[in-house]
């Protein structure tokens, strides 16, 4: 019986050895596949996100050109060429100004989805500082002097300080650089 109880012990080792082993195996099989597949899964994410930025990419800098034309158009000189028509009072050219700048407003608000919502904010607060400078300039003024003298009153006080759309085009610029160079 010792013989047989022996043999046993021996077979069961065996049979035990082989089992922990093919477990551990089997651990490590599974492991390294889960990795593979978790590898393809981010190499899909990868290859899906590139595809997206060739699409995306266009689109955005486009918003920030348009966001940039829009600057532009409100710009004092831009805006005071722009509007200005022989006859206004200054009145009619401040409210012929005020309403450029907020239907091009209007017109470009779609832009926002792909701009930063820093940029936003900066080219929303030059839209308003234009406003602001406009009507603050028609008020110094008396209600029937040239229309001239707006257009003067507002070149003025750009020069005592920086034009905000200037600002927010700088602004623009510098992130352009970071995100798209």
């Amino acid at each position: 019986m010792n013989t047989l109880t022996t043999a046993i012990i021996i077979i069961a080792t065996a049979l035990l050895s082989v089992a922990v082993t093919g477990f551990l195996f089997y651990r490590l099989v599974k492991a390294y596949l889960d990795n593979q597949q978790k590898m393809q899964m981010l190499q899909m994410k990868i290859d899906e996100h590139r595809e997206s930025l060739k699409v995306v990419t266009p689109i955005r800098l486009q918003a920030y050109e348009r966001m940039a034309l829009y600057l532009e158009r409100i710009s004092p000189n831009s805006l005071i060429l722009r509007t200005f028509r022989p006859g206004m009072d200054i009145k009619a050219l401040q409210v012929a100004m005020t309403k450029s700048i907020r239907d091009e407003w209007e017109h470009n608000l779609s832009q926002q989805v792909y701009l930063s919502a820093e940029s936003w904010n900066r080219i929303r607060e030059a839209k308003e500082e234009m406003i602001n400078l406009i009507n603050g300039s028609a008020v110094k003024l008396t209600p029937d002097a040239d229309p001239t003298s707006l257009a003067g009153a507002i070149f003025e006080s750009c020069a005592k300080s920086k034009i905000p759309t200037d600002e927010a085009i700088e602004f623009m610029k510098n992130e352009i650089q970071e995100r798209f160079s």
